[in-house]
């Protein structure tokens, strides 16, 4: 069974919108919620202090009426008195009844009403008697019956009191009680929101961080990873579509180097012959040669020299880009290499009258001999391409913690800045004029950059200390072979 999943970047944002909106909208509602049940139950207390009061004083004052009526009805013996009482005790009940059934405190209340009916009810005999008996004696119950009734009905405001404020005090406790809630509730969903957040985040910034490195990887030229792109099929589809461009790339990439290759050993089977002849005739082998003659013969066998260095460049090129072969290192002194350089370039040195300032340390370090002649006689050949007739090459080398600084420069235009991130490409060719008279290929310092990144080594551009292009290769005594993509 297939887990769901959004079938695009639409989907995906929508969803997670959505479940990011719903512990929003729960903690809004659940928020409303507490705050309304707070606000009816302090309505409500507060309609009911209200009433109570009300009806409490109301008491009082029908108490006050009742007492006044009968004293007046004890001292005239008019009837009409004894009306007005009656008028007074029957407020007094219907206030009791609307003090019990429409203050809405609690039913604790009902003893005290139950007392002041039982205070009222011996009041009303003790009035009766009153008609008959003798005043004085009666006088002192009737006292007693009226201070009773006034107890009764002012333990009740009491009472009530009392019930209020608890009721406030209750209230106060939800409200905390409610606030502490809420106030949880608010962190556990910003909490909640937050981890929805950081998880689609992720799930949608992962396969556009995978689009985005290959891409990337398109760009720096490697096309020997496969692109696979997780996620909504919309972002699928174009990590599909990318690694459809890796492969043709990389099916162009490799016709590209099979032509090289191919054209490469086609032209040094002439190039052979071309040289075979001239070092015949310079050695003699047809008859001695005028001046003019041999003069001719060196500028062949320089050129000839020349052409043979572009052509194995080209080959290791082309080896270097199909195979990645590792390098095979051995331990050496750098001057014999350097040496061995410059006789490769000396007939050019001459021919173009360039002068040669070496510093060079009696160094020791364990390389790949090979590939390091190949740098060197890249980054010469560079220099006396640009040096014009009668300048200076520099060539310093030196040891500096535990690790080999080569610099060589010279005195030609320099390199723009608007260049320098591409000459180490292949097949670049600046618009600099070149000083020689055979252009190369453009790819002589793309083989000295991979292979000092190959032994774990970097190549940069300075300024400030020579007047022309100032390149310094730094590189491990003993490097560790870096794996070239």
């Amino acid at each position: 069974m297939h887990l769901w999943r959004p079938r695009s970047l639409t989907d995906l944002m929508f969803i997670g919108f959505a479940l990011v909106a719903i512990p929003l909208l729960f903690a809004v509602i659940t928020s409303a919620t507490k705050v309304r049940s707070l606000a009816d139950q302090s309505t409500a207390l507060v309609h009911s202090g209200v009433q109570a009061t009300d009806a409490t004083q109301r008491l009082f004052q029908h108490i006050g009426s009742m007492e006044r009526n009968a004293r007046l009805f004890q001292i005239v013996n008019d009837p009409e008195f004894l009306n007005s009482y009656e008028s007074s005790r029957n407020n007094l009940h219907e206030t009791l009844n609307q003090f019990a059934h429409g203050v809405s405190i609690n039913n604790a209340l009902d003893s005290e009403i139950n007392a002041i009916r039982q205070a009222d009810n011996d009041l009303y005999q003790q009035l009766e008697l009153l008609k008959s008996a003798d005043n004085k004696a009666d006088n002192a119950k009737l006292n007693d019956a009226f201070t009773l009734l006034e107890s009764s009905t002012r333990k009740l405001s009491e009472r009530t009191s009392q019930l209020i404020e608890t009721g406030l005090t209750q209230l106060q406790s939800t409200t905390e009680e409610t606030q502490n809630y809420l106030m949880w509730q608010s962190a556990g969903v910003i909490l909640l929101t937050a981890l929805l957040v950081i998880l689609f985040s992720i799930l949608i910034m992962r396969p556009i961080r995978h689009l985005d490195a290959a891409i990337n990887q398109l760009g720096q030229g490697t096309f020997s990873t496969s692109i696979s792109v997780k996620g909504p099929s919309d972002l699928r589809k174009l990590g599909e579509q990318l690694e459809w461009l890796r492969t043709r790339l990389l099916e162009i990439a490799q016709e590209r180097n099979r032509f090289l290759r191919h054209m490469s050993h086609e032209l040094k089977t002439p190039l052979a012959g071309v040289r075979e002849g001239t070092e015949l005739l310079l050695d003699g082998a047809v008859g001695a040669l005028t001046s003019g003659q041999r003069e001719v013969g060196e500028i062949l066998r320089d050129n000839s020299i020349r052409l043979q260095q572009l052509i194995e460049n080209l080959l290791s090129f082309s080896a270097w880009q199909t195979k990645h072969s590792g390098l095979e290192t051995t331990q050496f002194r750098l001057r014999p290499l350097i040496k061995s350089a410059l006789e490769t370039h000396q007939l050019t040195l001459l021919a173009q009258r360039i002068h040669l300032e070496l510093k060079v340390d009696d160094i020791e370090l364990q390389a790949d001999r090979a590939k390091m002649k190949l740098i060197l006689d890249n980054l010469l050949s560079n220099a006396l391409k640009y040096s014009p007739r009668g300048g200076t090459i520099f060539l310093y080398a030196k040891e500096e913690d535990r690790q080999l600084v080569l610099d060589v420069a010279d005195t030609g235009p320099g390199i723009p800045a608007s260049e320098r991130t591409a000459v180490f490409e292949a097949f670049f060719s600046g618009r600099a004029p070149i000083s020689g008279h055979l252009k190369g290929t453009g790819i002589g310092l793309s083989v000295v950059s991979e292979f000092v990144q190959a032994h774990g080594g970097s190549i940069s551009i300075l300024d400030g200390q020579f007047p022309g292009a100032h390149f310094r290769v730094i590189l491990p005594l003993k490097p560790v072979q870096v794996a070239t993509a």
